[in-house]
């Protein structure tokens, strides 16, 4: 199996890089935490222009996808900047209602699904083997719920809970609502969808974990102690390498699942992705020493993300035994 990305795809990543790396997300994600929607609603525009939410959406509903590859490549960014808002959600409900299409229930996909790809809409959702709560639901357009062999259009939300993460907000959507579809395909189509769901976030952690790499990294050379700076020490070496290699085995494991979407390959990938970013973060905060514990340093947006991506859409554990099982 081929895990090198073709010249398009790393092309994609570099513009969609250079773009987020020129915006200023840290404020975004900021104000988004704060409730102040307006600076990552621009951000998601420009998301939007590049095409990022297209991916998952079939040409025939105005997409570009289904592009599960270049999906993950464009979620490791999104965790590589931090970037706000229920981005995976958004992908996990194209993939949700696209899978309902293909199983003679198109009627939710073409009331929907080109307005994702447009970026005209967004989208959180619960789904069976996923949280009880929505995220960033008082951000999205669209809030759906699968309860049993149902779809609904959820008709709001409960009261906001805060995450360990201080910029993903959670909050359980309102019972009832608009049925959208209903019988053995909903029940089958949520499982599709939280395979899609579990790569996007792993790939988001594997982009949360390089930053957080790429920090300590230029932090440890800065920093100094006894006259040297401490990342000439072994010690510091070693724990830096030992969290590279753990972000570079992951890396083929997330593009892997992309590439074949066998369930097996996505909760290899969901663990090993989020271990990886967890550890990354562990170490990070050590060698970051007291600022790293401070919610003003911006290094805590990263922290708190990767121990949050890390259980969202399932724990290690619940990953962990899909693989077994398979």
């Amino acid at each position: 199996m081929r895990f090198l990305l073709d010249a398009e795809q790393r092309e994609f990543a570099r513009s969609l890089n250079a773009m987020l790396a020129a915006s200023d997300i840290v404020t975004a994600a900021r104000a988004w935490g704060a409730g102040d929607l307006g600076p990552g609603r621009a951000l998601w525009a420009r998301l939007a222009d590049m095409g990022v939410f297209a991916l998952p959406v079939p040409q025939t509903y105005d997409g570009v996808g289904p592009l599960p590859v270049e999906t993950a490549v464009a979620f490791l960014e999104l965790g590589r900047h931090a970037v706000p808002g229920p981005a995976v959600e958004t992908v996990a409900a194209a993939a949700l209602l696209t899978r309902l299409a293909e199983q003679g229930e198109p009627g939710p996909a073409g009331r929907f699904l080109p307005a994702f790809a447009s970026g005209a809409l967004n989208a959180t959702l619960t789904l069976p083997e996923g949280s009880p709560y929505a995220l960033d639901a008082e951000a999205a357009s669209v809030i759906l719920a699968v309860v049993g062999d149902e779809l609904r259009l959820a008709p709001g939300h409960a009261r906001v809970r805060q995450s360990l993460d201080p910029v993903r907000r959670l909050a359980a959507p309102l019972p009832g609502g608009e049925l959208l579809a209903h019988g053995a395909a909903v029940a089958a189509a949520a499982r599709h969808a939280t395979q899609w769901a579990a790569l996007a976030t792993a790939a988001q952690a594997l982009g949360v974990g390089l930053a957080l790499l790429d920090r300590t990294v230029a932090y440890v050379k800065q920093r100094t102690q006894f006259g040297t700076p401490i990342g000439a020490f072994q010690a510091v070496k070693h724990r830096l390498a030992d969290v590279l290699v753990r972000l570079e085995f992951a890396r083929p494991l997330v593009l892997g699942a992309a590439s074949t979407m066998a369930p097996a390959d996505v909760a290899a990938a969901k663990v090993a992705a989020g271990d990886a970013a967890y550890g990354a973060a562990r170490a990070a905060l050590q060698l970051h020493g007291a600022i790293g514990y401070t919610a003003e340093f911006d290094l805590s947006l990263w922290l708190t993300k990767a121990r949050a991506l890390r259980g969202a859409w399932g724990g290690p554990e619940v990953w962990r035994r899909q693989v077994l099982a398979e």
